[in-house]
């Protein structure tokens, strides 16, 4: 019964069956809190176990060990020798000369590995020690691993199934095992530990009479279950909304970028085209469809970003397939420029301004009668090409504005284009974050009626043993008192 009740009571019990030598145990650990700690914890149990530290009144005439400066020699040898060090460490070589000087003059020795909550993978570093000590021949030893935090947890919360779990009861019923000395003394603190573990089993017993006639256990049972029925679909609804609230406000993103990479390519555009020659006015709307598809480069990178952005912010597995679309077309090339009134109007301009420069130019000959006749055809030529330079730099001009007016109707079927691509992709990433959802949605909704299933057929246990449990309780109240 006490077995059932207080497992580290009964093994105290059984400990305490066995004689030792010493009334205290060297104590051998780093001065840090969490030794500190452990004392604090083992000084709490009954029967109290002396720690005695072997650096302090050592002979060092007398056998000191070379790692701490321990005799290990005197007339009043401790029963045993504990060594506690960290959980995360391994044993290192000073450590094995200590316990290797220690097996020398015959001394039990405890191993204990402090801390052990702090580390994950502490049972692979305990298993570690273990095949270290082997490969020296040390295959006597075992380590303990305790948690004085836990411990000081368990005590501060009353629960005594944490305390077991901490190791320092463990611990101490192999230090009592070690310190019990002497038939006469021997009985006694076998009376008195007797006396403590009876005690301590028959608080335990009333703690759990306690708790089934609170009905806490199914109160708790309950209130999970409440919970869990709260959650009951999984997060569907919480994670569509959020899938559209992110692919709503990614739409409103990717839309102004578009806008803003069309607007930079028109200004770019126009500084272009103002540099531009007759024959790179004619090449030019190949040089923007090439530029149009450099662009689409740039918003697919975009959309890639801000899709697995908005996948997670929703706290699911970004789009595999994303739809790529062909690069957006700038229509048909430009018609070809129609001469008008303007164009009539510039020769004629042209004609009258050469036919005045060139008079302006030629005045000095009129003054000579036999070259003015001469004048004549040389102001001709000066106003012909007078008139042709104008109305070629007109036309350039004219030719340039045409091309200015054709790449900007032309960049707002890209824009168009290009938001639509968007649009495409986003439909496309909305569809299939909304299948992620409803997928994981569906499987935690799953796991939750199973979960929910499992505490109603809990609770109904519950209610349906507490009677055989609380009268279980009392009989073994009866049998403790018999003791």
């Amino acid at each position: 019964m006490i077995d059932r009740w207080n497992p580290q009571g009964a093994a105290l019990l059984r400990a305490m069956a066995s004689a030792g030598s010493g009334t205290s145990v060297d104590f051998y650990a780093p001065d840090d809190a969490n030794t500190t700690l452990l004392r604090t914890e083992l000084a709490r149990f009954e029967p109290h176990i002396v720690l005695s530290d072997p650096t302090r009144g050592t002979d060092p005439t007398r056998g000191a060990d070379p790692v701490r400066g321990t005799d290990l020699t005197r007339a009043t040898d401790p029963a045993a020798a504990l060594i506690v060090f960290d959980a995360g460490s391994v044993l290192g070589a000073d450590m094995f000369v200590l316990i290797d000087r220690l097996r020398t003059a015959n001394r039990p020795i405890l191993l204990a590995m402090n801390g052990f909550h702090a580390y994950q993978d502490w049972r692979t570093t305990r298993e570690r020690n273990l095949q270290l000590l082997a490969a020296r021949g040390i295959t006597d030893l075992d380590i303990v691993a305790v948690s004085a935090r836990m411990a000081a947890a368990a005590r501060a919360a009353d629960d005594s199934a944490l305390l077991d779990r901490s190791g320092v009861a463990g611990l101490h019923a192999a230090l009592a095992a070690a310190t019990a000395h002497g038939p006469v003394d021997g009985s006694q603190r076998r009376a008195a530990v007797r006396a403590r573990v009876l005690a301590d089993t028959r608080a335990r017993i009333d703690e759990q009479i306690t708790a089934l006639r609170s009905g806490t256990d199914t109160a708790r049972l309950r209130e999970e279950r409440i919970g869990l029925l709260a959650e009951r679909d999984g997060g569907r609804q919480t994670g569509l909304a959020a899938v559209r609230s992110q692919v709503q406000l990614a739409r409103v993103d990717l839309t102004t970028e578009v806008g803003s990479m069309v607007r930079a390519l028109h200004t770019r555009s126009r500084a272009e085209l103002d540099r531009c020659d007759r024959a790179e006015l004619r090449a030019y709307p190949q040089r923007l469809q090439q530029a149009a598809g450099e662009l689409s480069v740039s918003v697919d990178a975009v959309i890639d970003q801000r899709v697995i952005e908005a996948a997670r912010r929703i706290g699911t597995a970004a789009p595999t397939t994303v739809r790529r679309d062909p690069a957006p077309r700038v229509g048909p090339d430009p018609d070809k420029r129609h001469r008008g009134v303007e164009d009539h109007l510039m020769i004629a301009l042209g004609a009258s301004a050469g036919v005045g420069l060139g008079r302006l130019i030629v005045a000095p000959l009129s003054l000579v009668p036999a070259l003015d006749v001469a004048s004549v055809p040389v102001t001709l030529l000066l106003g012909a090409g007078a008139a042709a330079w104008v109305v070629r730099a007109r036309g350039q001009l004219a030719e340039r504005n045409h091309m200015a007016q054709w790449v900007s109707e032309a960049l707002v079927n890209i824009k168009a284009q290009l938001e639509q691509r968007v649009a495409g992709v986003l439909v496309d990433a909305e569809a299939e974050l909304a299948e992620h959802v409803v997928r994981e949605s569906t499987a935690r909704a799953v796991a939750v009626d199973q979960r929910v299933t499992e505490l109603d057929m809990l609770t109904r246990n519950l209610v349906a043993q507490r009677p055989a449990q609380l009268s279980a309780c009392e009989r073994d109240l009866a049998t403790l008192d018999q003791r």
